[in-house]
């Protein structure tokens, strides 16, 4: 019976997290709009061998994850909900392999399915399962590949063993090509310490080399393929995209060591009272250990190297909600009062959050810059709505089934999109200022920006792909290099030239990001129609003789 509950559970849970608010929260910049625009371009051109944005070469990845992305976009079409299915698809996929797995190390149908509703409810997959990056489908097949490998260890003989192997590797190629190296490098690491505990290296070396071989075939077409038509991709893939990002002073979104450790403990919420447990029963068998191993190796992997962003521990989720499981499950059965204390931890989170919106982050808040306008109070009271029901929640599994925390984060996914204070939605979300001005850019023959993010949001909504880029080349630097792109880029001295030659041929239409109290840059000349609204800016030139 419990069981049967916690399935009711689980499938309501699917529905109102993972499905529901998906097409009604506007997509976020440059992220969203940047894997929208990518695939919609694939799509329109029909080439799905080289990545291109705006119709430049962009090799920052390979291009697995922009497949999986094409495939919701070709089912849903132009909408955030294709955008965002991908993500979703490969986070339902990931918590059915975890289902798997769980059953064939021993776990019982209601750890099982438990440890199911703890990772898609995790604060950390849930944000990033719902949000279209890359990082979703590379969990999936890191998850895919570290259950085969589990698969692999229980063969009987020789066939199966390489069959098995061959699955690993299968898998590993199939992560390679949605994010390149690291899902071969993170696996091996992984496995390597457990491997040696348990006295498996024989086995390792004897099959081993099928692993290999299955994923050098699996991303053999698709490499061959790229180097035909691209041949310096490798070359920049390899050296910029993981030597410099990994170990260079000059790697992006540089972090401290210690970075991952408050993204782990916030990420785990609503479970975060069960996390020192399960670390712990992590060395109590042998399939506990390889979990622990899985979860710990990439979060140490990733502290190493000098870039760092919250989604790159996200394949740490699945290893981490199955040991939560086992542990709350046993909690469940002593009655320990470690479930209350997650119950407090979460009636605490969200009563703390609520009084940070409003004596912080509301308009009349002692914060120096409060986060929400004096024309906000409706999405002070969102805010507010939203983490009271994670407070009330938190409460409503106390003294009950203690995987009714799993409603915590409920109100947020529901209500998140009518919370976010316009100062943000403004510039993380442009497509309300692009929808103001969407008839005049339809009109336009050129249309500039001095941002990659506003750029793909505009590319994604106007459906068009011929932006030129102003002042700013950022991640587009390596495709503008190219001599057939170099005329996209608008240096800042040249660009008032380059509109009065380009009205010759038709409207312009340029559209900046402003920094905080920037005014209208002095290198562009005065437009003929003007909209101004928070940091977004839109001028207006008309065609001339």
């Amino acid at each position: 019976m419990s069981a049967m509950k916690n399935s009711c559970l689980l499938i309501g849970l699917l529905a109102l997290y993972y499905l529901l608010p998906l097409e009604f929260r506007g997509l976020w910049q440059p992220d969203e709009t940047r894997y929208a625009e990518i695939s919609r371009e694939m799509i329109e051109h029909g080439s799905w061998i080289s990545p291109h944005f705006f119709d430049l070469r962009y090799f920052e990845k390979p291009v697995g994850g922009y497949w999986i992305n094409n495939i919701g976009q070709l089912l849903f079409g132009h909408s955030n909900f294709a955008v965002r299915f991908g993500s979703v698809f490969s986070t339902m996929l990931s918590a059915l392999m975890l289902y798997w797995l769980s059953a064939r190390i021993g776990m019982t149908r209601n750890a099982a399915i438990a440890a199911v509703i703890i990772y898609l409810t995790s604060l950390l997959v849930y944000g990033i399962g719902t949000y279209a990056v890359l990082d979703p489908m590379l969990t999936l097949w890191m998850t895919a590949a570290m259950s085969s490998y589990w698969f692999a260890t229980e063969a009987q003989g020789r066939r199966q063993s390489i069959c098995r192997y061959a699955l690993f590797g299968f898998f590993c190629g199939l992560g390679f090509m949605t994010k390149g190296f690291l899902a071969l490098a993170v696996p091996a690491l992984v496995i390597f310490p457990w491997m040696v505990k348990q006295k498996r290296f024989t086995q390792v070396l004897i099959y081993g080399p099928v692993a290999v071989i299955s994923a050098g075939l699996t991303c053999a077409p698709w490499a061959i393929a790229i180097h035909h038509e691209q041949p310096d991709f490798w070359n920049y893939f390899f050296w910029v995209e993981h030597i410099q990002r990994f170990a260079e002073d000059n790697a992006q979104h540089k972090a401290p060591f210690w970075y991952y450790l408050p993204v782990l403990l916030a990420g785990s919420l609503p479970w975060l009272a069960l996390l020192p447990g399960a670390i712990k029963k992590g060395c109590q068998s042998s399939a506990n250990t390889y979990l622990l191993s899985w979860a710990v190796i990439p979060l140490i992997f990733f502290s190493i190297a000098k870039g760092k962003l919250p989604t790159y521990i996200l394949p740490c989720f699945a290893p981490l909600a199955m040991l939560m499981a086992q542990y709350g499950v046993e909690l469940a059965r002593t009655k320990s009062r470690t479930l209350q204390i997650n119950a407090w931890i979460n009636i605490g989170f969200g009563s703390v959050a609520v009084l940070a919106v409003f004596f912080f982050l509301a308009p009349w808040g002692i914060a120096h810059k409060p986060v929400y306008a004096p024309q906000e109070i409706n999405k002070v009271v969102m805010a507010a709505v939203i983490f009271m029901g994670w407070a009330l929640a938190g409460l409503f599994s106390l003294n009950g089934n203690w995987l009714r925390a799993a409603l915590c984060p409920l109100v947020l996914a529901l209500g998140l999109g009518y919370a976010i204070p316009d100062g943000i939605s403004n510039t993380k979300q442009p497509g309300r200022f692009i929808d103001h001005i969407a008839s005049n850019l339809g009109e336009s023959r050129y249309i500039a920006t001095n941002s990659t993010g506003v750029g793909s949001a505009i590319a994604w909504r106007m459906e068009r792909s011929d932006i030129y880029f102003y002042h700013q080349e950022g991640e587009l630097k390596y495709g503008l290099s190219y001599p057939d792109d170099s005329r996209r880029f608008i240096s800042e001295v040249l660009m008032a030239d380059w509109v009065k030659q380009h009205r010759k041929k038709g409207n312009i239409s340029v559209v900046l990001m402003l920094g905080r109290d920037e005014s209208i840059p002095t290198s562009l000349p005065p437009a003929e129609t003007t909209y101004h609204e928070g940091r977004m800016l839109y001028l207006f030139y008309g065609a001339l003789p």
